[in-house]
């Protein structure tokens, strides 16, 4: 099976007080870099990279904001479930 005919798509809430500024955006871009798979998050119609730090600030996601991970590849599973424990931590930060 090749990684075109697989894809995971979850819905995310971001739950830290700050929502996706800067550090937390960087720890989730740190986190998607460990895997090979394309992962993406969907906001207002918007798709980043998740391996991009600019694409994910940009977003603007605040506290309670709901957005879609989109994850495409041989290790999706993992990335998937790397990515949730980081935002249900609320990145560490509290």
């Amino acid at each position: 099976m090749s990684s075109i005919d697989k894809m995971i798509r979850q819905q995310v809430t971001i739950q830290n007080k700050l929502g996706l500024h800067t550090r937390a955006a960087a720890k989730l871009v740190d986190i998607a870099k460990q895997f090979q798979s394309r992962i993406e998050l969907v906001y207002r119609d918007r798709v980043v990279d998740c391996k991009s730090i600019m694409g994910v600030i940009t977003l603007g996601a605040q506290k309670d904001n709901v957005l879609d991970v989109v994850i495409t590849g041989e290790d999706e599973k993992e990335a998937l479930e790397a990515i949730l424990k980081l935002i249900n931590d609320k990145f560490g930060e509290e």
